[in-house]
C-alpha cells in the first residue's frame, strides 16, 4: 500500500484514500469540540488549553500545535525503525504521516528556533521591537541587514528565521497595505495584515511544489481607529495570536520566562527598557549586538534607536542590576 498512501487523489485497490484517513488522525489529536442543537438554542463548546501568561486569550484561535518528540536510550532501536518509516513522509509538504504530522512544518519551526532572537513588548502608549543583531562584515552596509521593517506608517514587523523567506513575505505584505488603502480608502488594521501574513504562511503548507516559510514574525502597531497598541505573532504553520509581550527565535523560551516574571503595564521609556532587558538575557551587552525600533501613539511611525541610545539604556539596566545585587548582600559588617 506504500504506493498509494502518499497520493491524495489516488484510491488504493481496496478503496482507501490514505491521506484522508491520516488527516482524520490529525483531527483526532485536536482539542475536543461539542455541538448541541436545542429547540431555541444552539451551543458550541470546545476544550480550551491553558494559554501562556502573556498571551491575549481574546485573540486565541483553536489550531493544531506541532510538537517534535525525540526518543533516546532504550527506545533507540524503535526510533530508527520509526525514522525509516517516517522518511517517506517528511519530504512532502502536502502529505500527512500516519500519526497526523506534517513534518515539513515542524522542520520549518526548527529553522525559526535557530534564527536570531526577537522580542516584542506592548505598552500602554508604546510598542517596541528588539532583535539580536549579528556582527556585519566591515565592508557591508549594516542598513541592508535590518530585521525590523515597516509595512505601513503604523505597522512594523520583526522576524526570526530565513532572511530570504522574510524578504518575500515582507514584500507581499508591503504591496497589500497600499492596495487595501487604494481599494477601501482606509489603512489596514494590525489584525488584518497579521491575518494576511498568516494566510500566506498557511497557504504554503497546503500547496504542492512549494515549502513552508522558514520564519516566525512579530507584528506591532496601532489600530488606525481606536489608537490601541497591538502585538501579534505568526509562525510557519500559519497560526497567529495576540500578546502583551513575546519572543521568537533562538532561546525564545528563556526570554519568555523572563518576560512572564517581569512584565507589567508600562509606558514610554520603561517599555523600551523592558524589551532590551529581556533580550540581554541571551545577548551580549552593547548597542552593536541589538537592534531596537519604537513606535509611540503620538508619532505612530517606526523609529530606529541609534547605537548610542541603546548603549545608554543598557548602561542603566546594568547599573540597576549592580544596585540590586549590592542590596541583596547588604551592608558589610565592621570587624
Amino acid at each position: 500500500m506504500a504506493r498509494y498512501d502518499r497520493a491524495i487523489t489516488v484510491f488504493s485497490p481496496d478503496g482507501h484514500l490514505f491521506q484522508v484517513e491520516y488527516a482524520l488522525e490529525a483531527v483526532r489529536k485536536g482539542n475536543a469540540a461539542v455541538g448541541v442543537r436545542g429547540t431555541d438554542t444552539v451551543v458550541l463548546a470546545v476544550e480550551k488549553k491553558s494559554t501562556p501568561k502573556l498571551q491575549d486569550s481574546r485573540f486565541e484561535f483553536d489550531c493544531l500545535v506541532y510538537d517534535v518528540v525525540t526518543m533516546k536510550g532504550e527506545n533507540e532501536s524503535k526510533v530508527s525503525e520509526q525514522a525509516r518509516e517516517m522518511a517517506r513522509y517528511d519530504r512532502a509538504i502536502t502529505v500527512f504521516s500516519p500519526d497526523g504530522h506534517l513534518f515539513q512544518v515542524e522542520y520549518a519551526l526548527e529553522a525559526v528556533r535557530k534564527g536570531n532572537a526577537a522580542v516584542g513588548v506592548r505598552g500602554t502608549d508604546t510598542v517596541v521591537l528588539a532583535v539580536e543583531k549579528k556582527s556585519t562584515p566591515k565592508l557591508q552596509d549594516s542598513r541592508s541587514a535590518r530585521k525590523i521593517v515597516s509595512l505601513d506608517n503604523h505597522v512594523a514587523l520583526a522576524c526570526a528565521g530565513l532572511k530570504a523567506d522574510a524578504r518575500v513575505l515582507i514584500n507581499k505584505a508591503r504591496i497589500e497595505c497600499p492596495s487595501h488603502r487604494l481599494t477601501l480608502e482606509d489603512p489596514v488594521t494590525v489584525e488584518y495584515i497579521t491575518r494576511y501574513i498568516a494566510g500566506l504562511q498557511q497557504k504554503y503548507t497546503q500547496s504542492g511544489g512549494v515549502r513552508p516559510f522558514g520564519l516566525s514574525t512579530l507584528i506591532v502597531g496601532f489600530d488606525p481607529y481606536s489608537r490601541v497598541p497591538l502585538l501579534y505573532q505568526t509562525d510557519p504553520s500559519g497560526t497567529f495570536s495576540a500578546w502583551k509581550a513575546n519572543s521568537t527565535g533562538r532561546n525564545s523560551n528563556s526570554i519568555r520566562e523572563f518576560l512572564e516574571k517581569n512584565y507589567k503595564e508600562t509606558s514610554g521609556q520603561e517599555t523600551v527598557k523592558l524589551a532590551i532587558h529581556a533580550l540581554l538575557e541571551v545577548v551580549e551587552s552593547g548597542g552593536k549586538n541589538i537592534e531596537v525600533a519604537v513606535m509611540t501613539r503620538e508619532e505612530s511611525r517606526l523609529r530606529q534607536l541609534e547605537e548610542a541610545e541603546i548603549d545608554a539604556i543598557v548602561a542603566e539596566i546594568e547599573a540597576e542590576k549592580a544596585a540590586a545585587e549590592a542590596a541583596k548582600k547588604g551592608p558589610q559588617k565592621d570587624t
